[in-house]
């Protein structure tokens, strides 16, 4: 059985548990109550991942689809970012960057998915590293993973609140010329933004979340078929298939280089698409809900996407107006349209969708930032590792998100660029904390790291999604440091090095406050199936472990449920 040391033991607090919940944290239950609780193998899964089930299980793998799309929504966040690859390689690197962005992305993917098959759990990308690394490095590389997936989704989350306020300021614009936004409209905007994008997440009862996520699945699959038909319907010729054909930038950038860098500008479609992985403790069946919920929202994803921007690239009348406009998708529906009330129609309808993401964005950085502090990530962990007992989740936390993101939008008093740069590294570290798990994984022997599980891309799949992983993020974490054009003026300046400098000094930083207590959940290694270089081989690995769990009935007595944390 996994030990806890002495400082986890002197640190106690509370964990509130959800009313009405099924299962008696901290128990194990008999083998009779499998059939009565649907829900008790994988409560017990967790309890051998070294925390106690305190959510309820409230999502299905729609709501789980709609969770994870609602906040990646790939048709409109390229529609927010196409302006910078038409910059790069016009209509070619568009189009076809998104393509091989989304081919990128998946094999990411597929590699995160089989390792949250294996290990399910809300602290995501910083638990699997916990488990895969090596004892002598575990507690450092885990804390690195979970510091940048905080604060990238944190950061992530400023940038969807970001894209509508640039959204309203560029229809603002439209409407009237002489307008002269100043930093400050916008910051009073995004405050605006934050505070009504709440209202649902404290409203809507924690049991409905599913058919709220449901609904702005929905919402956005909806708003892509009225926008695409309408700007197809509505134009008055379209452009040859050549013009998509035709490589034309004007970054200044040698085509090669700006092909990669389009590539990486279209991966915005494609980002976040871990979310579903912080809510697997609420959810039915993770190992096997969590890889088809990122699979599905990957091929929604490229389903909408694609044809929606070809739609966009063969309406364009004039390619030079779109790339000079503050807002291209206000301009490109306008020339498709004709009509400045049609186009302002369609864009209102992006805002409206915009809206329907953040709402999901704060209940990802609720319950990953929740599940960092549960195993002491974070100063003052025992405050933050808290579950509101009436409204049943972790509200503390997702104010703590909602704090950082109101701080962070002073920079746009300061810098938009600033801003903007922020944003990239933020894409950039998600993606790493993708990686290092991988690395781990195919440095170490997949055979030897991962048990048996519901999710297996096989041993050629396996190696190459876990190779390909860490060597596609490395290289693009390069591009992306480059300035948008050159030569390079204040305004087309990529702040990136510095701003990853500064994430540098604030991981550093908080390594030292933390570093005493943060032990990491304390695993069952033998009951997850690796204590041994071989696995057991009977089928999936919650079959074994629901054998152990009745064999060894001594977790019960060993297992304190109040002062894990």
């Amino acid at each position: 059985m996994a030990q806890r040391t002495e400082a986890q033991t002197d640190n106690k607090s509370d964990i509130n548990v959800t009313d009405n919940y099924d299962v008696d944290v901290g128990r194990v239950e008999n083998v009779g109550s499998f059939t009565k609780n649907p829900d008790a193998v994988d409560d017990n899964i967790l309890l051998a991942q070294g925390h106690a089930p305190v959510m309820r299980r409230s999502f299905d793998l729609l709501g789980t689809i709609g969770l994870g799309f609602s906040i990646t929504n790939s048709w409109v966040s390229y529609a927010s970012c196409f302006g910078q690859s038409l910059l790069y390689g016009g209509a070619l690197a568009t189009v076809f960057g998104l393509i091989v962005a989304c081919a990128v992305q998946w094999l990411i993917i597929l590699g995160l998915a089989e390792q949250a098959s294996a290990f399910p759990s809300s602290g995501g990308q910083y638990h699997f590293t916990y488990i895969l690394a090596p004892k002598r490095y575990r507690r450092f590389a885990a804390f690195v993973v979970g510091i940048i997936s905080v604060l990238g989704w944190w950061v992530i989350t400023c940038s969807g609140i970001s894209n509508n306020v640039q959204c309203i300021i560029g229809m603002v614009l439209f409407v009237n010329p002489d307008y002269q936004p100043q930093n400050w409209h916008s910051y009073l905007l995004y405050i605006g933004l934050i505070l009504i994008t709440l209202i649902p997440i404290f409203t809507i009862p924690q049991k409905h979340l599913g058919k709220w996520t449901q609904a702005c699945l929905a919402i956005s699959v909806l708003g892509f078929v009225i926008v695409t038909i309408t700007i197809l319907a509505m134009s008055d010729g379209y452009n040859h298939p050549s013009f998509i054909t035709t490589f034309d930038g004007t970054s200044g950038w040698p085509d090669g280089v700006a092909w990669v860098m389009s590539i990486g500008n279209a991966m915005y479609a494609f980002a976040s698409m871990d979310a579903v992985i912080h809510v697997a403790e609420e959810m039915h069946h993770p190992s096997k809900a969590i890889p088809r919920a990122m699979n599905l929202t990957m091929i929604i994803g490229l389903l909408t996407s694609v044809p929606f921007i070809l739609a966009m690239m063969f309406v364009i009348k004039d390619l030079d107006a779109v790339r000079a406009a503050h807002l291209p998708s206000l301009e490109v529906f306008h020339q498709a349209t004709g009509s400045k009330s049609a186009a302002l129609g369609l864009q209102s309808l992006l805002v409206v969708i915009f809206y329907t993401c953040m709402p999901s964005q704060w209940i990802t950085c609720g319950r990953l930032t929740w599940a960092f502090s549960r195993d002491r990530g974070l100063p003052y962990s025992n405050y933050w590792n808290h579950i509101s007992p009436s409204l049943g989740f972790p509200v503390r936390t997702t104010l703590l998100s909602v704090g950082f993101c109101i701080i962070y939008g002073l920079l746009y008093m300061a810098s938009s660029q600033a801003f903007n740069s922020i944003i990239t590294t933020a894409v950039l570290g998600v993606n790493i904390s993708y990686a290092v798990p991988q690395a781990i994984t195919l440095i170490h022997r997949r055979e030897n790291k991962l048990p048996p599980r519901p999710f297996k891309l096989g041993k050629v799949g396996g190696y190459l999604c876990n190779a390909w992983t860490p060597l596609w993020v490395t290289t693009i974490g390069i591009f992306i440091c480059f300035p948008n054009a050159i030569p390079v003026t204040a305004g087309s300046m990529n702040y990136v090095c510095v701003v990853l400098g500064c994430m540098m000094l604030i991981l550093v930083g908080l390594w030292f406050t933390v570093r005493r207590y943060f032990d990491g959940p304390a695993i069952d290694y033998e009951m997850l199936g690796l204590q041994s270089s071989s696995v057991e081989a009977p089928g999936l690995w919650h079959e074994a472990l629901f054998k152990r769990l009745v064999r060894f009935n001594t977790l019960a007595r060993v297992w304190d449920p109040v002062s894990r944390h």
